[in-house]
């Protein structure tokens, strides 16, 4: 059977043509305009010719281009825009996959008009080119929303412009979906049923952090539950959630907010980051007094969490008796499966501090080509380390004991290494993508 999707009802005429013309039965299904256009865009998408010459028309003094460009970003998945000008030419990149990739090549004589309708777009003063700005630019377009976040840059050459796609829906957000084993989705859930304590993700900037947080809100979103949340940008907006705006040009701060909240009778409290030793002391604090705090720090495991706040101020009895679990996270790109080539396994292709199993006797390598850009990776999965903080471990906090190797084995809890090297041995991603995880998670 085929499912056919249609913005407008067919006759019963057409489908039977058809249904003649496929040779198997069809199904119409009734779809709005835009979700048809999304999936075109994502599972039919092109690249541009390789050498990257504009396609399409082109003018930079309408703001049909900007529409064009912003709808193109997202029907692909991508996060950012860049738009960038140097000494002899000027360019517009796509950050796809965590990675960016030239799209456009643009005249330098268009530049100016292009910055200039962008800053009108973000309400933004088009005469100041010495400063940075930050502006934002909200709009529907064929029944969808769009909201992006927009950065300019005064550069040796000109403005630069990045633009953030923001995604106002988080209907497809799923926590099954994210990547999560089902041993590791286990204890997760276990962690954030409980009624109190602070559950800590870490990992750097882009690496679905955030993600996570709104997948877990989906799950305690309840009527009888008061959720608070502040955050700089909100990304998502969810239905039953109270949500804040960070604004720290007129003293709304992460700690500032945190105070107002505990006046605020919550059970949940989300902050986006946990920033300064500071806003770790209140997150800390609230958790003590009965409640249920999320938030993500910059570390590069799960455990590494624990001294980072240590280092920040946190006095280890209390860290050990509020901290629910921690978590690692990072995503990987995966090898497009069109074009990916396998090769003969070596061990000199692992750094020195990492033992690969000798069970591996192939693996596969990125080669490119029209499906996914000639990058040789198409699509991202998130891989987790889990430490779920019991009696054992919170005396190990306690004692600032951080030599906890052996136990974590012991404990049957997997590392960022163990998961990354798990993806290179199935075939779903290459050593050049994972070699900075097994080297920074194994020294």
């Amino acid at each position: 059977m085929v499912f056919y999707a249609n913005e407008s009802t067919w006759g019963a005429t057409h489908q039977e043509a058809l249904e003649m013309l496929l040779g198997v039965k069809v199904s119409v299904e009734l779809m709005p305009s835009t979700v048809i256009n999304a999936a075109l865009g994502k599972y039919y998408r092109k690249s541009a010719r390789k050498d990257n010459q504009v396609r399409g028309n082109f003018n930079p003094n309408s703001e049909d281009f900007i529409f064009q460009l912003i709808a193109e970003a997202d029907s692909i998945d991508s996060s950012d825009i860049h738009i960038e000008r140097y000494e002899d030419r000027c360019r517009i990149r796509f950050r796809i996959d965590g990675k960016l990739l030239e799209r456009y090549v643009i005249e330098k004589g268009d530049y100016p008009a292009i910055i200039n309708k962008m800053k009108i777009m973000a309400n933004l003063d088009i005469a100041e080119k010495r400063l940075p700005q930050d502006g934002r630019i909200s709009f529907n377009r064929n029944q969808q929303k769009f909201d992006i976040r927009v950065s300019v840059l005064p550069t040796l050459h000109g403005e630069k412009i990045v633009m953030r796609l923001l995604s106002k829906d988080a209907t497809d957000i799923n926590i099954e979906k994210l990547g999560f084993k089902q041993d590791q989705l286990a204890s997760y859930l276990e962690g954030i049923k409980k009624p109190h304590g602070i559950i800590l993700i870490s990992g750097p900037t882009g690496s679905g952090k955030t993600t996570t947080l709104y997948a877990t809100l989906k799950i305690l979103n309840e009527d009888k539950t008061n959720i608070l949340t502040v955050e700089d940008p909100i990304e998502y907006t969810l239905e039953g959630i109270n949500q804040v705006q960070l604004k720290e040009n007129i003293g709304l701060t992460f700690a500032g907010a945190l105070r107002s909240f505990l006046r605020q009778d919550p059970d949940v409290i989300m902050l986006g980051e946990i920033r300064d030793g500071e806003t770790a002391q209140m997150a800390i604090r609230a958790a003590l007094t009965g409640h249920l705090v999320l938030s993500t720090i910059h570390t590069n495991s799960a455990w590494g969490t624990i001294s980072r706040l240590i280092d920040m101020g946190v006095p280890s009895f209390l860290l050990a008796s509020t901290l629910n679990t921690s978590v690692a996270q990072r995503l990987v790109r995966l090898l497009c499966s069109n074009c990916k080539q396998v090769a003969p396994f070596n061990e000199s292709l692992f750094p020195s501090t990492f033992k690969a199993p000798k069970t591996v006797q192939e693996h596969y390598q990125s080669v490119g080509c029209e499906e996914c850009y000639y990058s040789g990776y198409l699509g991202r999965k998130a891989i987790y380390e889990i430490i779920p903080v019991d009696l054992e471990i919170s005396q190990k906090i306690k004692q600032n004991d951080f030599n906890i190797e052996q136990l974590l084995k012991e404990k049957g809890i997997e590392t960022l290494s163990d998961n990354a090297f798990q993806l290179f041995a199935n075939g779903e991603t290459s050593i050049e993508e994972i070699y900075a995880i097994l080297t920074t998670n194994n020294q």
